[in-house]
């Protein structure tokens, strides 16, 4: 199975399947396997189900119009993980590529989570430091947008926490030292599958939304896609006054900002009388320690992708990304403009300011810069 599986390696699989009937599917590798064989698996169960309609967009994965075919009949699905970051063998999504369309899709329903997940740190300490950097930020932004998301709750939330304090304690060593320091390993391994079930049950946000799309149109590695953005994603989120409400919150206030200084509270970054916007900085101010840590490259534009290609498909990035299933639970629901300015900011590593205090600094300084142009006239 390539990096980001396609339907016709699904559907070849499924034949494959169909041609000796097996009883268990065993699915072995990272996220793109695992999720490769969650479709085949579907497709063997139910040969007339149709992709399209597995696809179909929905408000809560609890309550949808199209239901997803019973699974375990025919075979039992096990998930061997070998990579440390998607969670994919814990989760209820499957992400496979149109190879005719190229579009990605993301599908979500109960009914694709394995019946066994195999977690053993043995299989991942042999991983290439690019693999531990790229999976271990997947994971900590799994945890990061599980622990804000609308539908967060108390189950979902001691696990992202619990994910982000082992990863922020182990990830840097797992990265240097690899198989010379197992503890580590295990527990960064072990950290990634307990993030999967916080997203599992509290699901994504709008991070995820631009990774996928980024991730295919320019085949940028899905948790370097994920680092990129997500410290632009939290400033975007960290408003007590957004545009748009999401479409059912549970709250009355948005709640970004409290929950952002939550994590740096756990975390151990905040001091005591720390105000929530310093307790924000903090946490973002590790990020980025821990970003640079891992050798991620500073922006989009560093990471490979041309000027002119980006934004030439910047327009259609934001409109995917916004139609992204992901996008629903995010804690403030986006504008399209708002994504494309993200994806903007994140391509030339500037940090993401709110577009209208940007739109007023640009007017503060309008008159300055004249007034100093008289002096010197």
């Amino acid at each position: 199975v390539e990096a980001d599986p396609t339907l016709s390696v699904v559907r070849k699989g499924a034949e494959l399947a169909n041609s000796f009937k097996p009883d268990v599917i065993i699915a072995l590798g990272g996220g793109s396997p695992m999720d490769a064989a969650k479709i085949m698996w579907v497709m063997y169960e139910h040969p007339e189900t149709h992709f399209e309609e597995l696809a179909l967009r929905f408000m809560d994965i609890r309550k949808r119009i199209y239901k997803f075919p019973k699974m375990g009949v025919k075979a039992k699905m096990i998930a061997v993980t070998t990579t440390s970051g998607t969670g994919s063998e814990v989760t209820p999504f499957a992400v496979v590529t149109d190879d005719a369309t190229g579009q990605k899709y993301p599908l979500a329903d109960y009914a694709l989570t394995p019946d066994m997940a195999i977690v053993d740190a043995n299989l991942v300490m042999d991983m290439p430091k690019s693999l531990c950097a790229f999976g271990g930020l997947d994971a900590v932004t799994h945890a990061l947008e599980a622990y804000v998301s609308v539908l967060a709750s108390e189950f979902s939330d001691g696990q992202a926490l619990q994910a982000l304090k082992l990863l922020k304690e182990n990830l840097p060593a797992s990265y240097h030292e690899g198989s010379k320091n197992p503890v580590a390993r295990e527990r960064v391994h072990s950290a990634a599958t307990i993030a999967g079930i916080a997203f599992a049950n509290a699901f994504l946000g709008v991070c995820h939304s631009m990774a996928h799309k980024l991730g295919s149109q320019f085949h940028i590695p899905h948790g370097l896609a994920n680092a990129l953005l997500i410290c632009n994603v939290i400033r975007y989120n960290a408003n007590d006054n957004p545009t748009k409400q999401t479409a059912f919150s549970q709250y009355d206030r948005p709640q970004a900002r409290r929950r952002y200084a939550e994590i740096a509270d756990h975390l151990g970054l905040s001091a005591p009388g720390d105000r929530t916007a310093a307790k924000i900085e903090k946490l973002l101010a590790w990020l980025e320690s821990i970003k640079a840590e891992l050798g991620i490259p500073k922006s989009i534009r560093e990471a490979g992708v041309q000027e002119a290609d980006f934004l030439a498909h910047v327009d259609k990035l934001s409109e995917d990304a916004f139609d992204d299933q992901c996008t629903g639970a995010n804690p403030r629901y986006p504008l399209i403009s708002e994504l494309k300015q993200i994806l903007l900011d994140t391509y030339y590593g500037r940090d993401f300011t709110e577009g209208e205090v940007a739109a007023k600094k640009d007017v503060v300084a309008a008159p300055k810069a004249e007034k100093k142009a008289k002096k010197s006239a």
